[in-house]
């Protein structure tokens, strides 16, 4: 998507070329009124002058009437139905009786028909993209701040365009709170499939930020429902030059390409067929119930784990350091070729056993306090070696290379009533750090959103094109269980990628507000360029800090605005001293 004001033609036209050559598919630009989507056609006109055929989108919020006239110009429309009929979202409750919210949806109707008789006629087709940041007081009334609000707020608008005849239908369904957001999608395609609906599905992770917590966001949310085969189109939304997307978008997919096909090998461990565990919810989180093995289970939050391997190369963080460190010369005399250590770097802490499942006993005669044993998930000889004496100090690490299969050992626990505390083990075996950023959210996030992993382990093979330095790895655990709201170990951030509405640097305000709040860990802080989703986005910050116009920001606490249109100069100094003005500074 374009960041550039739409009524900038050049600056658009340039921009999709840019966009288009990073390898896009489409490419959306943002409509605020009927100007702007009649100079869409001008846009269109540019981009076939310079020999780009790409189809555009207009992306249309608060006004039926640019909608109306971008279906003139564009091969689709992006409506939003958290706006396209209902007032401006004010977070008032109000009490709808069923006649008044009938009536309600009657103003949906004729506001709608029209709009899709004028696509049908024109041959352009229709995007019903819903945001969590954005759902109506009508909605929010009656559902909450739910993803069955968010799938209703949907179904209202398709079931229109099932009546209508109307199938040329994308859909989208976005948070930036990457749990809600599959969990939400899910349940969109299981009310879907009731309905008899079967619309493609955009995905995406909404603010997902930028650096490597957008990466790891949008791969974790994205990449979950690309593997359970869910999904059409993607964008991966960050906040940055728009065609820094597109290599993230196109390497996520690859990725998601090679574990499908292994998936798809009959000698592939994801053959083992085990009977889904009767407790287990895919439209609701539920952590599996563990035992408490030292700091791993029992609710505890994940632990972090990282191989010897990786080059230390700067002093790790304390909020960011693992908790434990696979060595690799023995514990002497025991025959046990590695362990697991403290990772307090001082050579003084603990050491624990670790072997394959078929040692056990050997490991429990070390008498450590800990043992762990590497188990491979499959329905085979191994399996029955897994001891029923819960008061065994057993930790498991389970290879999760190949989800299918790792999401089957999962089951096969619960099944059995299998309590230990599970390790999820991947490997760093990438070509750049962005690629294992990409490749190692792919493979722990499915997981630990399903509600499965007490722990994460990054090993370093050393026959890796790219080795990342341990605090690169270091970082890279902790920024995926904080994208999967497990473990907080900094600041969070929810930032728009921007658009033609954004009417401040979003970059560099970006970077100005982390250089001065990157301590303030566990603190949530939403920067939005307009307040499309700006407000509604605050549910999940502490603070927010809202573009309001052309040089003014508007500072929010939670969904309240505290203080409207600051100079933008002003506007960073006042958020720090909100912050502390609530007591939140530290």
């Amino acid at each position: 998507m374009t960041n550039t004001s739409t009524m900038d033609t050049e600056g658009s036209v340039a921009q999709c070329l840019r966009i288009v050559e990073a390898g896009a598919d489409l490419v959306r630009l943002t409509a605020q009124g009927e100007r702007e989507a009649a100079n869409l056609a001008t846009i269109k006109q540019g981009l076939l002058d310079s020999g780009c055929t790409v189809p555009l989108v207009a992306d249309i919020h608060f006004n039926p009437k640019a909608a109306d006239e971008a279906a003139l110009h564009v091969e689709k429309v992006r409506i939003n139905p958290g706006n396209y009929v209902d007032p401006v979202k004010t977070f008032t409750t109000f009490e709808y009786s069923d006649e008044e919210y009938a009536g309600e949806l009657t103003k949906i109707r004729d506001r709608f028909v029209p709009f899709l008789r004028l696509c049908k006629e024109k041959g352009t087709a229709l995007r019903i993209g819903v945001n969590h940041g954005s759902l109506s007081d009508r909605i929010m009334s009656r559902y909450g701040d739910t993803p069955a609000g968010m799938v209703e707020s949907c179904l209202e608008f398709l079931r229109l365009c099932v009546e209508e005849s109307f199938s040329d239908v994308v859909i989208s369904i976005k948070a930036s709170n990457t749990l809600v957001m599959v969990q939400t999608v899910r349940l969109l395609v299981d009310r879907m499939n009731r309905e008899g609906m079967a619309f493609p599905l955009h995905l995406g992770v909404t603010e997902a930020g930028d650096g490597e917590d957008g990466r790891v966001k949008s791969t974790i949310g994205i990449g979950t429902l690309l593997l359970d085969g869910i999904g059409d189109t993607i964008r991966v939304s960050l906040s940055e030059d728009p065609e820094a997307e597109i290599p993230v978008a196109k390497r996520l997919v690859e990725l998601v390409n090679k574990r499908t096909a292994l998936a798809g090998d009959t000698l592939s461990p994801s053959s083992v067929v085990v009977k889904p565990h009767v407790g287990f919810d895919p439209f609701s989180y539920n952590r599996r119930k563990t035992v408490t093995v030292g700091p791993f289970g029992g609710g505890q939050v994940p632990t972090v784990l990282l191989d010897s391997h990786f080059r230390v190369t700067t002093p790790l963080s304390a909020d960011r350091k693992p908790d434990f460190l696979i060595r690799h010369e023995g514990i002497q005399g025991s025959g046990i070729p590695s362990l697991v250590d403290l990772a307090d770097y001082d050579g003084q802490t603990d050491t624990y056993p670790m072997g394959p499942l078929a040692d056990m006993e050997a490991l429990l005669a070390t008498k450590a306090s800990m043992i762990f044993v590497k188990w491979n998930g499959l329905l085979d000889q191994q399996f029955g070696l897994l001891p029923q004496n819960e008061e065994l100090p057993l930790v498991i690490l389970l290879d999760v290379s190949t989800l299918q299969a790792a999401r089957a050992a999962f089951h096969q626990l619960m099944n059995i009533g299998c309590h230990y505390p599970v390790v999820l083990c991947t490997q760093a075996n990438y070509l750049s750090l962005d690629d294992a950023r990409i490749g190692v959210s792919l493979d722990l996030g499915p997981l630990l959103l399903d509600g499965f992993g007490d722990g994460v382990l990054l090993s370093a093979p050393q026959t890796a094109a790219y080795m990342p330095t341990m605090d690169e790895a270091a970082a890279l655990l902790f920024s995926v269980l904080q994208a999967t709201r497990l473990r907080i170990s900094k600041t969070e951030y929810i930032s728009c990628p921007g658009c033609g509405r954004t009417l401040f640097n979003l970059q560099q305000t970006i970077a100005r507000i982390k250089a001065q709040t990157g301590h303030l860990k566990g603190l949530k802080i939403g920067i939005m360029g307009c307040i499309v989703n700006g407000p509604g986005e605050m549910a999940d910050a502490d603070y927010g800090y809202v573009g309001a116009g052309r040089g003014k920001v508007s500072l929010y606490k939670g969904q309240q605005c505290i203080e409207r249109n600051i100079p933008e100069a002003d506007a960073v100094d006042k958020l720090i001293e909100l912050i502390k003005a609530n007591g939140d500074w530290q």
